[in-house]
């Protein structure tokens, strides 16, 4: 509960602080996106009039697992982590959302309470409505709904494809298919290979691949000196993309 009150009391300040920043917000923000695409500037004006817009800073709290489901959230920039806590209280990273995407959908899978923490990657800007709304969007705006459920197939897919990766592969295929997927998720082209493109440690990675710190460390410092990543300053650069393709099969 105090997870809770401390999330509802950083999202009002976080609103409090947005509307300041961002007094009118221009339907250009959501025309492109595919909620939002098949929408006249009309519907758009009055989605964002309904709108709270929120700057995040890096490493906080969107919500939380376990609260009410009182908001949903369009990213307009930056990543979030999703994250589940086990029985034991570890940290397990499920997956990483992109600018583009909504999130703190509980409303579509049914459920009133977050079934996972959001925190940012990175600094981060997003909208927020009122849960109420969402029946009302899924009703009277086209696309909305369809968009939205391929968006929780994908995410589905992606964390079935990581259910086999646990059950059939060795820790450094896992590995190497946890770089190929956030590469083509979220790389940036860059001097000497493609970077992921949000600050990612070791220990995010072994999270996200049910291993070990120290063997993401050892692998990723193997592969430095073979050439086929760079690892630094919570910046992770794959040099050699072709070969993490010929580990994550072998």
């Amino acid at each position: 509960m105090q997870g809770a009150a401390f999330c509802a009391t950083n999202l009002q300040m976080n609103i409090a602080t947005a509307r300041t920043v961002f007094p009118r917000l221009d339907e250009s923000l959501l025309s492109h996106l595919p909620p939002f695409s098949k929408l006249d500037r009309r519907q758009i004006r009055t989605i964002l009039d309904h709108a709270s817009a929120l700057r995040f800073d890096s490493g906080v709290s969107v919500f939380d697992e376990g609260a009410p489901a009182e908001r949903f959230y369009m990213l307009l920039d930056g990543y979030v982590r999703v994250v589940r806590i086990t029985q034991t209280g570890e940290q397990v990273t499920a997956l990483h959302i992109p600018a583009g995407q909504l999130l703190g959908i509980a409303r579509a899978i049914g459920r009133t309470t977050y079934p996972a923490t959001a925190i940012t990657a990175t600094e981060s800007i997003a909208l927020s409505w009122p849960i109420h709304l969402w029946d009302q969007f899924v009703a009277e705006y086209d696309g909305f709904a369809t968009e939205t459920y391929k968006t929780i197939g994908n995410r589905m897919g992606e964390m079935n494809t990581r259910i086999v990766e646990l059950a059939t592969q060795q820790v450094e295929q896992r590995v190497a298919n946890a770089l190929l997927r956030l590469i083509n998720q979220t790389g940036r082209k860059v001097d000497g290979g493609i970077e992921i493109d949000f600050p990612i440690t070791r220990q995010d990675l072994s999270e996200l691949t049910a291993t070990t710190l120290h063997t993401v460390s050892r692998l990723l410092s193997a592969w430095e000196k073979q050439g086929l990543v760079q690892s630094k300053r919570k910046r992770i650069m794959v040099c050699d993309p072709h070969a993490l393709v010929v580990l994550s099969q072998t």
